[in-house]
């Protein structure tokens, strides 16, 4: 089974909250853990370790915070994974050409190298500006989306005033 760990899944969440601010604006660790649940023990190594891959800064003191090291239209989501996990690789025969004795000759091989190239340039055209706009767009969504209680006769949405008093 492929899978990214829960640290990586964390660390495109602080990625993804500073992609959703402005530029120049400072966050502090606090927010970002608690905007993204996650642990603050995880969270200290996760940001120590995106500040030590370039993807984020660290500013220490009173008007500290967390900003993006560059813009999120220059990171992807393959260079955060990638800094996580290592290389991704679907299957060992794909790790070093040769350790298989039927190499290219194998149809099986063939095909998962070609899944594998498929995931991995659909990781570089992610970009976090694009998973910010994305974002904005499900949190949009959400807040038109009626809840059961709000749906009144005829499948129709009751809006705060209409509501009879209980």
């Amino acid at each position: 089974m492929i899978r990214i760990n829960r640290q990586t899944d964390y660390a495109a969440r602080v990625i993804l909250a500073l992609s959703r601010r402005k530029p120049e604006g400072r966050v502090s660790s606090a927010e970002i853990q608690r905007e993204m649940l996650i642990p603050p023990a995880l969270a200290r190594r996760i940001i120590a370790d995106l500040a030590h891959g370039g993807f984020i800064l660290t500013h220490p003191g009173r008007e500290g915070g967390l900003t993006l090291a560059r813009p999120a239209t220059e990171i992807n989501l393959r260079q955060v994974v990638e800094h996580f996990e290592g290389k991704l690789f679907l299957s060992e025969c794909l790790i070093a050409q040769g350790e298989c004795p039927f190499d290219d000759k194998c149809p099986v091989r063939c095909r998962w190298a070609r899944l594998q190239n498929m995931i991995l340039r659909e990781m570089e055209q992610i970009t976090f500006a694009e998973l910010a706009e994305d974002a904005s767009a499900l949190e949009g969504l959400a807040e038109n989306i009626a809840r059961p209680e709000e749906i009144g006769e005829n499948n129709t949405r009751v809006s705060e005033r209409s509501r009879p008093a209980a």
